[in-house]
């Protein structure tokens, strides 16, 4: 149901929503940095958000907005996170929503903000203020892929996806964008992501939803185990569908979720594969646990090793780091019944290395999509993490991200 033939639709996919992004001179680079997403209907909101202590501001001002459970309106910038700004940030994304708000005929509080870039510099206020009236007079129905485009930061190309399903007699759509290359790891969303519907939805319900949705799919990512200062996905639901008001967990609310599900999931497989100059896109399928938190917790501890990414990257074949990050994951695990598999080639069985075909598995480790499975045969749960591998061209964008 991940539709890439609509993808370019994004976020102006589903009826009523227009989208832009401009040049404001935010970013050094000169590039798209200022976007915005409207429906002219008010849409039932919700949102999840960074669990970093050292939230940035747009992240206090935005969770303000999706407590309403109504909004009419995101806009967001990308080449200043805002974060770690004191008061004057705080003001400068509440100016953010007033600047939108009195572009677009809407008040304060119907305005989601949203910022990603460098951490303790203030906005160039000026810039954005101009940025914003800008983007609101060039909003359309064929402005998502400039307003993807507009908040990206490392990203080699802006992420977005739609799709659409039958609910109530009614065609639903579901558009999405995002942004997310480095700086990821679960406990929110780990990145910028942008999601619109023309679903009919009790507001309470789309949050539960997304909620649930975010645990099995942009919460099981991770390109380098950092969690952001400014991480938020935001779900926009304006009604124009005109389906049956989704006000119970009935059947078009399973369906509403599946699809919800579909599009996220399909969005975080981009954002691992983007991963700051990542080579390889790795699959950790975690089988056989006691739980989903169990495997996933096994899953995260192997994503997140450096020695296993950099392994990957150099098409090294090495089981023993695998297994080694399982065994410190702390999920009790027995190590003579775990088996590790790359590719589908059994690698690690009975505590011991597996005697494999090298050719074969030489074909595993140079290709671009690389599945590991472990299985702990432990229980009935799964859970699937997607990351990256580590390369040199990590470090050096990481190394040079500040100049």
């Amino acid at each position: 149901m991940f539709s890439e033939a609509n993808a370019k639709a994004g976020v102006t996919f589903p009826k009523g929503f227009q989208a832009a992004g401009v040049k404001a001179g935010i970013k050094k680079s000169g590039n798209l940095d200022v976007a915005v997403i409207y429906t002219e209907k008010e849409a039932a909101t919700a949102g999840t958000f960074t669990k970093n202590a050292v939230a940035a501001a747009p992240v206090h001002v935005s969770k303000k907005v999706v407590a309403t459970h109504a909004a009419h309106a995101i806009v967001a910038n990308a080449g200043c996170a805002n974060a770690c700004t004191g008061a004057q940030g705080e003001k400068d994304a509440a100016a953010m929503q007033q600047i939108a708000a009195n572009a677009l005929g809407c008040t304060p509080d119907d305005v989601i903000v949203g910022s990603t870039g460098i951490i303790g510099q203030l906005l160039p206020m000026d810039k954005v203020d101009q940025g914003i009236k800008a983007a609101v007079k060039e909003l359309s129905v064929d402005g998502s892929m400039n307003a993807g485009n507009a908040i990206i930061t490392t990203d080699t190309y802006s992420k977005a996806g739609a799709t659409s399903v039958t609910i109530g007699g009614k065609e639903v759509r579901f558009g999405i964008i995002a942004k997310g290359s480095g700086m990821i790891r679960p406990d929110m969303a780990t990145v910028l992501c942008f999601i619109t519907t023309d679903a009919d939805i009790d507001g309470v319900l789309l949050q539960e939803a997304l909620s649930e949705v975010i645990e099995h799919s942009l919460n099981m990512i991770s390109i380098d185990g950092d969690m952001s200062t400014n991480d938020m996905a935001i779900v926009l639901a304006n009604g124009a569908a005109g389906n049956p008001k989704i006000t119970e967990k009935n059947a078009d609310y399973e369906m509403f979720k599946e699809t919800l599900l579909v599009l996220c999931q399909g969005i975080s497989e981009k954002i691992a594969a983007d991963g700051e100059g990542a080579t390889k896109f790795i699959t950790v399928h975690v089988k056989g646990a006691k739980s989903f938190s169990d495997a996933k917790t096994v899953g995260m501890s192997v994503a997140n090793s450096p020695l296993v990414k950099t392994a990957f990257f150099g098409e090294d074949p090495n089981w023993g780091r695998v297994i080694c990050a399982v065994g410190y994951a702390g999920v009790p695990m027995d190590p003579n019944h775990t088996t590790v598999k790359f590719g589908g080639i059994p690698v690690y069985a009975d505590g011991v290395g597996a005697s494999y075909d090298a050719d074969a598995l030489r074909t595993v480790m140079t290709a671009h999509d690389i599945v590991v499975e472990i299985d702990l045969k432990d229980g009935d749960s799964e859970a699937k993490v997607w990351t990256c591998d580590f390369s040199y061209e990590y470090v050096k964008i990481n190394g040079e991200y500040h100049t």
